[in-house]
Formats: C-alpha cells, sequence, structure tokens
C-alpha cells in the first residue's frame, strides 16, 4: 500500500500567506426587529350611535358591579359568595357547596350564550360588555379630560418632562389608581360582607387575604386599563384566536364596502367622485385613529378587531360632511356584502340551522336550569359515620352505631327539624328531639341509631335517615350503613 506523499514544511506558511481577512460590513435591511417596541394607540374620541351603546354599557355593567354588594335582602347583603362560611347568597337563594351543580350549569350556560351571539354578531362581548374594555373606556375618558384630546396627548407625551407634563401625568394616574383599588375592594366585598369590610378598611384592621386581594385587583386593573389595554385583547385574551371557530360567512361584522369605496384618495366637498374615477372613501385615516386596537379595517376581517363599531360612527361622519351616502363601514356579513342582499335578506340569513341549534340548546338549558331551582329543596344533609366510635352494645342489651349529621337550612327563617330512620326492625334514634337550625345557618349533630341485639345477623345492613322540616312540610332521606360485627 502507498504511504501518502509528505507536505513540504513550507506548505502551512504559504497556506496563510494565502489566506485573505474578509471585513465584515453591516447591511441595511428594511427588516423589522423581532422584539420592535410597540407603538402607542392615541385613540381619537367619536360621537354616534355605536360610542353611545358602548358608554350604556359602561354606566350599565357599572351600575351592576359597584351596586350590587352594598344592596340587600332582609339583613343581609344581596349577592354575597361567603367562602368561610360556604355559603353563597344571590338574591333569595341561599346555596351550599352540594349546590355547586347550579354553578356548574350557569357557566355551561354563559358558554353556550357566547357561541350564539358569536355566530349571530361576532364579538359584541368584547367591543361592549368585556371588563377589559370597559375599564379602558373609563381610564381613556380620564386621560381624555386630564391630558386633553388625541393632538394634546400625542404632543404631550412628545415634550421634554416639565412641570405641566409631571402635574397632569401625576394627577392622572393618582385618579387611575383610586378607580383601580375601589374596583378591588367592590370585588373582595363579594367575598366579605361590603360594610364589615369598609368598617375594617377605616379601622385598618383588614385580614391579610382581604388586603392582598384588593391590591392584587386593583394592580390588575390599573395595569390592563391603564397600559396594556389593547395587548391583553391582541395576545392576552383567548378569544380572539378561537374566534374563527364561531365564525362563518353569514355572521354579522364590521366590514368596509370596497366595493363602493375603492379606489380611495383626499377630495375636495362636493366633488362627484363617479367623475374622477374614485371610490366613496377620502382616505382621510379616522376610521383607525378611532379604533381601540389600532387596525384599518379597511384591510378586511382581523382577529384584533373587538367589533366596538367606532370606524362605523367615525366613517358616517365623514361621509355625512361629504354629502355621501352613509355606512361605507357597517354591520355586515361576508356574504351579504358580495351578494349585495338587503337588510331584510340580510337577517333572513342570520337565523341559519347552526344558530337556531344554539338557541334551542340554550333554552332548554335555561328552562332546565330554572325548573331546578324551583323545585330545589331548601334542606341539605350530609350523614356521616362516628370513625371514632365504631359499633358497640350499650345499657339495654342494644347495639348501637354513631353518626353525625350535617343539617343545611336554606331558608331565610330558623327552622325545626324532627330526625326518625328505617330500614331494620327495631331500629331507634337517640336523641329523640327536635333540632332547631337558624336562618341560613347549618349545624352538625350527633346522633346514635340502636337496635335490638341479634335482631340482625352481622355485617353491613342499610339504613335511611328522615329529616323532616316541621314548619315547611320537607323531607329528605338520605341513606347510611350500619354495622353489626361478628
Amino acid at each position: 500500500m502507498d504511504s501518502p506523499a509528505p507536505v513540504p514544511a513550507s506548505a502551512p506558511a504559504a497556506s496563510s500567506a494565502a489566506r485573505k481577512i474578509i471585513p465584515i460590513v453591516p447591511v441595511e435591511s428594511d427588516s423589522v426587529g423581532l422584539y420592535e417596541a410597540t407603538k402607542k394607540i392615541y385613540p381619537r374620541t367619536v360621537r354616534g350611535m355605536f360610542a353611545r351603546w358602548r358608554w350604556a354599557m359602561v354606566f350599565l355593567t357599572q351600575l351592576v358591579f359597584y351596586g350590587l354588594p352594598w344592596a340587600e335582602w332582609g339583613e343581609r347583603q344581596l349577592v354575597l359568595f361567603d367562602l368561610a362560611a360556604r355559603r353563597f347568597y344571590i338574591f333569595g337563594l341561599v346555596l351550599y357547596p352540594q349546590d355547586l351543580i347550579y354553578l356548574s350549569g350557569l357557566l355551561v350556560v354563559s358558554a353556550l350564550a357566547l357561541f350564539l351571539f358569536t355566530a349571530v354578531a361576532g364579538r359584541l362581548w368584547c367591543g361592549f360588555a368585556c371588563p377589559q374594555t370597559v375599564y379602558t373606556e373609563i381610564f381613556m375618558w380620564v386621560e381624555h379630560k386630564i391630558e386633553g384630546n388625541r393632538t394634546a396627548r400625542m404632543r404631550l407625551d412628545a415634550e421634554p418632562m416639565s412641570l405641566e407634563k409631571l402635574v397632569k401625568k401625576w394627577f392622572k394616574h393618582l385618579v387611575w389608581i383610586g378607580i383601580a383599588l375601589w374596583t378591588g375592594f367592590t370585588f373582595v366585598g363579594y367575598f366579605t360582607p361590603i360594610r364589615d369590610l369598609g368598617l375594617a378598611f377605616l379601622q385598618t384592621r383588614m385580614g391579610s387575604w382581604e388586603v392582598f386581594w384588593v391590591f392584587f385587583y386593583g394592580f390588575a386593573t390599573y395595569g390592563n386599563a391603564g397600559f396594556m389595554r389593547e395587548q391583553v385583547c391582541k395576545y392576552m385574551c383567548p378569544y380572539a384566536r378561537f374566534q374563527s371557530a364561531m365564525f362563518d360567512r353569514d355572521t354579522l361584522i364590521v366590514t368596509y364596502d370596497p366595493k363602493r369605496g375603492e379606489p380611495r384618495a383626499p377630495r375636495r366637498k362636493g366633488l362627484d367622485p363617479r367623475s374622477m374615477a374614485l371610490g366613496d372613501c377620502i382616505d382621510c385615516g379616522l376610521c383607525v385613529q378611532v379604533c381601540p386596537t389600532g387596525i384599518d379595517i379597511r384591510e378586511g376581517l382581523q382577529y384584533e378587531c373587538i367589533g366596538c363599531g367606532l370606524c362605523v360612527d367615525a366613517c358616517d361622519t365623514v361621509m355625512q360632511k361629504m354629502a355621501y351616502a352613509p355606512r361605507l363601514i357597517r354591520y355586515d356579513t361576508q356574504n351579504g356584502m358580495e351578494a349585495g342582499w338587503t337588510r331584510r335578506q340580510l337577517l333572513h340569513r342570520v337565523l341559519r340551522p347552526r344558530v337556531l341549534v344554539y338557541t334551542a340548546i340554550l333554552a332548554l338549558l335555561v328552562a332546565g336550569l330554572l325548573a331546578s331551582l324551583v323545585a330545589r329543596t331548601p334542606l341539605k344533609v350530609d350523614v356521616v359515620r362516628d370513625r371514632a366510635s365504631l359499633a358497640r352494645i350499650v345499657e339495654g342489651g342494644r347495639l348501637e352505631n354513631v353518626y353525625r349529621l350535617q343539617i343545611m337550612n336554606a331558608t331565610e327563617e330558623a327552622r325545626h327539624y324532627r330526625i326518625a330512620a328505617h330500614g331494620i326492625e327495631g331500629l331507634s334514634v337517640s336523641p329523640d328531639e327536635r333540632v332547631t337550625i337558624d336562618a341560613a345557618q347549618s349545624r352538625w349533630v350527633a346522633v346514635r341509631l340502636q337496635v335490638p341485639y341479634g335482631v340482625v345477623p352481622s355485617g353491613s345492613h342499610t339504613v335511611h335517615f328522615d329529616i323532616r322540616d316541621e314548619e315547611g312540610g320537607v323531607q329528605v332521606s338520605e341513606k347510611a350503613v350500619f354495622l353489626v360485627p361478628r
């Protein structure tokens, strides 16, 4: 086998000399960095039908949110989720953990209602009733009152720091913090009686968990509505991501009519756009300036659109000034826009099979939930065997098992109950006396069941406790096991 030829000693030096050092020259590019800072959006205020609807929903939702904890029902709070006592008070209902099925039913109804509304008219919840939308609107209103309109806010942010800028910024944030903390306080007031919470706050003796949640929810409101705003809708909210599964071409959405609006270009008032081979859109950009998420609706359906309709109000204002027909931007469906359907045809198509099925299921669930609430027994009983005391023979030669019964009074009045049992011949209950439980309270009662020794064979035997409301006539039966040792 031939060996490789020897390498001359001068080869490495010659090779090194032949190498050239190529300097790295940065190449200019128009590409955008992956971590480019998001530009702040300065929404412009606008008047119109949808703007009025948004503010109506702000007043309605906040009247309910801030007002419910202060309303009373008899001698208690109208709506209270008392976690410490494990009781929920909702108007005239007193719910216990055993009534969790009603909460599950309510969540299912809410989810299905969201699917129904989305299939019919898109993101109505996002545009008009979502807490993120509502509090962002409130915070932007405060910002507008303190710092001025859109132009004034942009100019103020561009200016170097001055006394005027410092005062306006600090005053705005103080108002924001006040609203946020009051919102957090109200939120905690749904889980702790709000009057007691207010008194404890004034006396600086609130519990640690209450302080935490007041500031936590307040901080979340302050950060989301004051700073993050549209970022929550774009990147944090999952609804924007799965809305495409609920949309179809017959869903009402905020949309721009390109057949009528294109080609768009600025022009003076009074000129006929058709004589200039132009569409009705004058490319003023107001639809973009009023958008809370900063999108251009003229580019078509986008997941960032929350369906608030403010671009419709802005465009209608411009169309009125230009003496053009309104609704260049409007609520319409993709099929309706392409086919030029009338309003009647559009509404007829909205009632399509998918919507009818959602409506039928939702109606059945609501009816079932209401019927269940009406037929609900205002008495709950849990039976627990006393594991510390097994079956034993007591005085009189009787065999005894000990149980603990939790009797829950779900009415607004004190009740008297009688406890009985059946299932074994000669079965007796001790003590045989009525049990008194105050309104909307629960109580653990120790109960002893006794049978004559030798009446039943060894093993476990099924018995039933019968708890009867002496005033209301309601009776509940709960199963238990009676043990007979070998």
